[in-house]
């Protein structure tokens, strides 16, 4: 069974030109934005046009090449300081997921190693790299959903929250990547989409990728999932992660922490799919992690429409910190790792 699914970023190396589908047009709207400067990258990882630890990782690789083709005919050295400093800037755009730290640093190291070259020999190495980042994703993906795959079974009930598929890295996803796996694999199964507000990338995201590769999904509202677990509805939660400490709390989507309370209490596996590179070694546990403030518009309206006070006090984190104890294991692309997590982490990152 072939499924057909979007793909968030695109390089189109003919035209050596960058695209993001616009995520906050959907699900309404289908729209390929065109990136043309460094800036517009950093605004639309901002604003979520493009969102996802992997794939903002992916995006801000593509945006240092957008960022430095009108600079190749600086001197390598000064070459690697804009290269330096428009990393420094695109990271900015939002500190929580590691993936984009990690993709601009790899990016930088590539840049130093070739030090010596000209700049022009600097950037095509650089637009390789890029796209080998961009390619190792789509590996990964489809690892995690041949290691998630047997938690998958016939008639299971299947909790998520946030959007971690196909549009939150290259292709698949990593929490919807066991889905697409076994629903490709004919196995039978139905998705409950927590809506995730205040954003909605459950309601509008999730459930729209489900819905467009034909699986069986039901949309409910966060407030919902404790009532659906009690009537034995869900026997599996999986859901994606931004940053994984050493000691294997994570950080994800806001509300994910209260999803893993309520699998604990109803004895439901919950499990995290987590590409390699968003485990962190130098994070030594959840506390450490920065989480992002947002906007309080986000809270105050719904959609257009606003459904708060005027100048009511908001707190808008957008991620929250799952500890350890509640995760029954973390599907990676090298394998699911289970506790000990300090110390098996180690050996899988």
């Amino acid at each position: 069974m072939k499924i057909n699914l979007p793909q968030t970023i695109r390089w189109d190396n003919a035209t050596a030109t960058l695209y993001f589908i616009d995520q906050t047009k959907l699900p309404l709207e289908l729209v390929e934005e065109k990136e043309e400067t460094l800036e517009q990258v950093w605004q639309a990882i901002k604003a979520l046009k493009v969102r996802g630890a992997p794939a903002i990782g992916i995006a801000g690789a593509y945006g240092l090449i957008v960022g430095l083709r009108d600079s190749q005919h600086l001197t390598p050295p000064d070459f690697l300081v804009e290269l330096k400093k428009q990393a420094a800037y695109l990271n900015s755009s939002r500190p929580t997921a590691v993936n984009l730290s990690w993709a601009l640093n790899r990016m930088v190291a590539m840049g130093e190693k070739l030090g010596e070259e000209n700049s022009q020999t600097i950037f095509t190495a650089l637009l390789k790299e890029a796209i080998a980042i961009h390619d190792e994703d789509r590996v990964i993906c489809k690892n995690i959903g041949k290691y998630g795959l047997p938690l998958i079974k016939n008639g299971h009930g299947i909790l998520t929250h946030c959007n971690a598929g196909s549009l939150a890295v290259s292709e698949l996803g990593t929490a919807i990547a066991p889905l697409y796996t076994a629903h490709a694999q004919g196995i039978k199964f139905r998705v409950y989409a927590d809506e995730t507000r205040p954003l909605l990338q459950g309601a509008r995201l999730t459930a729209w990728e489900l819905q467009h590769a034909g699986i069986d999904v039901t949309l409910i509202c966060d407030n919902m999932a404790a009532h659906i677990m009690s009537q034995e509805l869900i026997n599996l939660v999986i859901t994606g992660t931004d940053r994984v400490a050493a000691n294997g709390d994570v950080a994800n989507k806001i509300g994910t922490m209260g999803v893993a309370i309520l699998a604990k209490y109803f004895g439901i596996p919950f499990y995290i799919a987590a590409p390699s590179s968003t485990i962190d070694l130098a994070t030594p546990n959840g506390k450490a992690i920065i989480i992002e403030e947002r906007d309080a518009q986000e809270v105050t309206h719904f959609g257009l429409r606003q459904t708060a006070p005027n100048n009511i006090k908001v707190c808008n984190p957008a991620f929250d910190v799952t500890p350890h104890q509640l995760i029954t294991g973390i599907i990676t692309d090298r394998g699911i790792i289970y506790p000990p997590y300090e110390k098996n982490l180690r050996i899988f990152a």
